[in-house]
């Protein structure tokens, strides 16, 4: 017995000693990481001192505030040179005004100056020739990381530029920057354990929103006039909304993913693989007409020819630079989740402008939300009762926003289907109904179950295209989450983002843009909120969203697959009525 003792107790002393060592290996790897990029910092504020001594007389402030279409304009005709471009962006992130007001960097493209002689030897200028772009840490580039904020991607480099990235260099952009994501990209924070926490540039309590967090915050702290995020549940207009920017998933298929990326949850988009609902890529920035331009850019003969699977639909110009009046639904409540009273006022308000201008406005009702929030959009991504995304932790350090959602994911199925019967008669707090998505949600057991489910997502494309065309809508304005949460609120509030999941679900393009910000007067109605149910997930999502006074309020605009020009139009439209207001 003595004897067993012993060996059970050397087992235990030697796997406490394993996983302390992993632990250290795992810190070690992190560090490397960090040092890197400060690495990659230092060389950029050493290249931007070189050139300052080159060239004194720059007028940064001037540069910098000009809107893209003026700025690709001053490159073209030549009265701006795209060395002095862009070294008036990399001194904006060098001077640590941004990385360290936000750290929102995860990375420094130092190739990017390659990238610069190799387009001023180009016969043709692009439509981005001279353009700094800044580009979300899992979109390819040849010799760096895509991590996904995940210890594992911190080993392989990329072996050549993905699709989109080749394309923006061939119309003459310089991607100049990688910017920070959460782990595993399946969260609307922007959090993770190797490069730490992404803030709102407007303000350093509130979350800068995700996937593309790190984005949203480079753009609005005017570190990048354009870039390019991803968006699965609403990671590129989500952080549009917190930073008051704008933003367009498009449909899915419209642009190229990503290739052959070393991270098996980067490549997958984390829980992405095999659900219905591919990631699309999109553009962020300012304003509407630098997404109109970026879209024009990349849908090019390049983009069609290095991959065949993208539909060779060229930017339709004049479908964007119509004036005739629309046919808009509307709504301002999705009847899942109560938006706070400032982003329905958003909704309203504009509803009024596009009605004073000669469009015509029709009350819309998107069907059954919680069906498609629990059943569709969620049973896909966990369809497996989440053990492909729990795959992509191992060896890794759980970062504590994602911590509610991993251990949810780690009850055994039994456990969870007993906790599900049991909570819901006693109605005990609506915080862990509405988590019931990851804490207690049915999986697919079987591929008939599988394909019936995919049939069901399909069926409900159908039913609610059938639903738009007999209302004969061009459009439709809805609201978007927002405004910006207060940080560790997203891992919270999981199910928040149903106003922008259903266009994922729908695979329609989707935009957003701000209006608004929020008033003293909405946040002394925000006292007043109540949600359904003035239950603790009402409360938690009121919470989040108080002491916002001066945030940016947006609002989404949607159409019909394949119509991103549409989209684009409305969105140009809606910006410029509120710019008038």
């Amino acid at each position: 017995t003595s004897a067993a003792l012993t060996l059970l107790g050397g087992s235990v002393a030697t796997l406490a000693v394993w996983k302390w060592l992993g632990k250290k290996m795992i810190q070690k790897k992190m560090e490397e990481a960090r040092r890197t990029r400060d690495e990659g910092l230092k060389k950029m504020a050493k290249a931007v001192q070189q050139f300052r001594e080159q060239v004194p007389s720059v007028q940064t402030d001037a540069i910098l505030s000009l809107p893209l279409l003026e700025l690709t304009a001053r490159l073209r005709e030549g009265s701006l040179s795209p060395r002095t471009v862009l070294y008036t962006y990399l001194e904006k992130v060098s001077a640590l005004e941004v990385t360290q007001q936000t750290n929102c960097l995860r990375h420094f493209i130092p190739e990017c100056e390659e990238q610069l002689q190799e387009i001023q030897q180009h016969e043709e200028k692009g439509l981005l020739y001279g353009i700094p772009v800044s580009i979300k840490d899992h979109i390819g580039h040849k010799g760096h990381l895509a991590t996904c904020g995940l210890v594992q991607g911190l080993g392989t480099l990329m072996g050549e530029d993905s699709v989109l990235v080749k394309v923006l260099k061939k119309q003459g952009a310089i991607p100049f920057a990688m910017t920070n994501v959460p782990q595993s990209l399946f969260s609307y924070d922007c959090s993770n354990p190797i490069f730490g926490r992404t803030l709102n540039p407007f303000n350093p309590q509130k979350s800068p929103g995700g996937s593309s967090g790190g984005e949203g915050a480079l753009i609005a702290g005017g570190g990048s006039i354009l870039g390019i995020g991803s968006d699965i549940g609403g990671s590129i207009r989500l952080p549009s909304s917190f930073c008051g920017l704008c933003g367009l998933k498009p449909t899915a298929q419209r642009l190229r993913w990503v290739l052959a990326l070393p991270c098996q949850p980067c490549s997958s988009s984390g829980l992405a693989k095999g659900t219905e609902f591919p990631c699309a890529l999109g553009p962020m920035a300012r304003d509407v007409d630098s997404l109109a331009l970026c879209m024009k850019a990349l849908l090019c003969q390049e983009m069609f020819q290095l991959d065949p699977t993208v539909p060779p639909i060229p930017f339709n110009e004049e479908v964007y630079s119509s004036h005739t009046p629309l046919r808009v639904g509307y709504y301002d409540t999705d009847g899942y989740c109560p938006l706070p009273p400032c982003m329905r006022r958003a909704v309203r308000d504009t509803r009024r402008a596009l009605q004073a201008a000669g469009h015509q406005l029709v009350p819309f009702s998107p069907p059954r939300i919680p069906y498609v929030m629990t059943e569709l959009f969620l049973k896909s991504l966990f369809a497996d009762g989440g053990r492909a995304w729990l795959d992509v932790f191992t060896g890794d350090i759980v970062d504590p926003g994602l911590k509610p959602q991993v251990n949810s994911c780690k009850i055994p199925r039994l456990v969870k289907k007993l906790l599900a019967l049991l909570l819901k008669p006693l109605q005990f707090l609506l915080l862990l109904l509405k988590l019931k998505d990851v804490a207690v949600i049915s999986t697919c057991r079987s591929v008939k179950e599988m394909w019936n489910h995919h049939h069901q997502i399909q069926l409900y494309r159908s039913q609610f295209i059938t639903l738009w065309k007999e209302l004969h809508l061009d459009v439709v304005l809805c609201p978007v989450l927002g405004p910006a949460f207060t940080m560790g609120y997203p891992g919270k509030l999981l199910t928040a983002i149903s106003s922008t999941m259903l266009y994922n679900v729908l695979n329609f393009p989707a935009g957003v843009v701000p209006v608004s910000t929020v008033t003293e007067a909405d946040e002394e109605e925000l006292k007043l909120y109540k949600g359904c149910c003035d239950d603790p997930w009402d409360r938690t999502l009121k919470q989040a969203v108080s002491g916002a006074v001066g945030m940016p309020v947006a609002v989404q605009c949607v159409a019909l697959p394949w119509q991103e020009e549409l989209c684009l139009r409305f969105m140009k439209e809606v910006e410029t009525l509120s710019r008038d207001q």
